[in-house]
């Protein structure tokens, strides 16, 4: 699993199956899950920054206005 695409999975397969591969090969796919998990998790994390920003300019009482909601919209 490891949240390897189909794609990757038919390369690691393909990898498995050819018993003059290169452990290189292997670790290369590896690798580039790992960047991509990376580059999602600082884009999360961006995310979560902003909602939290957000989360801290609103008052939260009975009135309408809501930065959470105008940031929403301006998107």
């Amino acid at each position: 699993s490891l949240g390897f695409s189909i794609e990757e999975c038919r390369e690691l397969l393909s990898l498995y199956q050819d018993r003059s591969r290169s452990s290189a090969d292997v670790k290369h796919v590896a690798q580039q899950r790992v960047d991509h998990i990376d580059r999602k998790i600082a884009e999360l994390k961006g995310m979560r920054d902003t909602l939290e920003h957000l989360i801290a300019e609103c008052h939260g009482d009975h009135m309408p206005d809501c930065p959470i909601l105008d940031d929403l919209a301006s998107a």
